[in-house]
């Protein structure tokens, strides 16, 4: 390796923006340890490079496995320097009609296999003193769209747990990204995307276009893979990254428009959030000192 490459440990880079992400690591000289499900995968990754590209199998919600593969990675291969927790998969249906296994399954990826990787490899982190922790979200992490309540609820959770994790991990010397994409040319929407059945007619007047748009879009996004990867590599290189990296034009409008909604009903309903507090004492026209006002001279 030259004296800047590193090892990156990904997860999920059967396809998707993981495939991205290691193809673009691999190219600018970094070592990747890139996680898959099939013996098929395992090939196809180890032979984008015969040396720097190692393949583990890896069920990211087997939380001993988890851990298992990033100690044997950190003995055989070397210190990781990038976590870039990727796996993930997306559930479509309006909320009344996805079951709550669904709902559960989708957030023991999403939120719990992210977070069992990220808590494996904070200890090494902690004790080099340096690192840097990634971990792809999404648009729908920051701003909700109806028919996917259950990914835009795991991909919350998520941003709140990378958000706290890099407020304590700071002192370190560990630097915590969440990365939120737009739509991407990947499979997400295709044959990633699980979709709860139909069941309720009530909701087809919103619902079914939805649904159809985003079929008729897959394989059509904005948002180019390969360009998503350079944008990270920049990142790896800031000497003070981002908390946030929002990729797309359509994510940032979204996002954008979602954070508006959120301040314009901080300031519409601000006097009665500010009701809610006990009286300072002092305050004009409340009580003062613990003791009852008067109006007596």
């Amino acid at each position: 390796m030259t004296p800047t490459a590193k090892i990156f440990l990904i997860t999920g880079v059967s396809s998707g923006l993981g495939r991205a992400f290691a193809t673009a690591a691999l190219d600018a000289g970094h070592t990747v340890v890139g996680t898959v499900r099939k013996d098929a995968d395992t090939h196809a990754f180890t032979a984008l490079h015969p040396e720097r590209a190692h393949a583990r199998h890896l069920d990211v919600t087997d939380d001993e496995a988890v851990s298992a593969v990033i100690g044997e990675v950190e003995k055989s291969i070397g210190p990781i320097d990038v976590l870039v927790a990727n796996a993930g998969y997306g559930v479509e249906g309006t909320f009344e009609e996805t079951p709550l296994s669904a709902l559960r399954a989708q957030f023991d990826v999403n939120v719990f296999g992210a977070a069992a990787t990220i808590q494996a490899v904070l200890p090494f982190m902690r004790e080099r003193r340096r690192g840097h922790i990634l971990a792809v979200t999404s648009m729908g992490g920051l701003a909700t769209f109806p028919g996917v309540s259950a990914y835009c609820g795991s991909k919350y959770a998520l941003e709140g747990i990378l958000e706290a994790i890099g407020k304590e991990v700071a002192a370190f010397g560990i630097h915590v990204t969440a990365i939120e994409p737009g739509s991407f040319r990947t499979d997400w929407a295709g044959r990633s995307m699980t979709r709860a059945p139909r069941t309720l007619a009530d909701y087809d007047e919103l619902f079914e276009p939805i649904r159809n748009a985003r079929r008729k879009a897959s394989g059509r996004q904005l948002g180019d893979p390969a360009r998503a990867a350079t944008a990270l590599l920049r990142v790896l290189d800031a000497p003070d990254p981002p908390a946030h990296l929002v990729l797309g034009s359509d994510a940032l409008r979204l996002v954008r428009a979602g954070r508006e909604a959120v301040d314009h009903d901080l300031d519409t309903w601000k006097d009665l959030t500010l009701s809610t507090d006990f009286p300072q004492t002092g305050e004009k026209g409340q009580q003062s000192a613990g003791r009852p006002r008067t109006d007596q001279g």
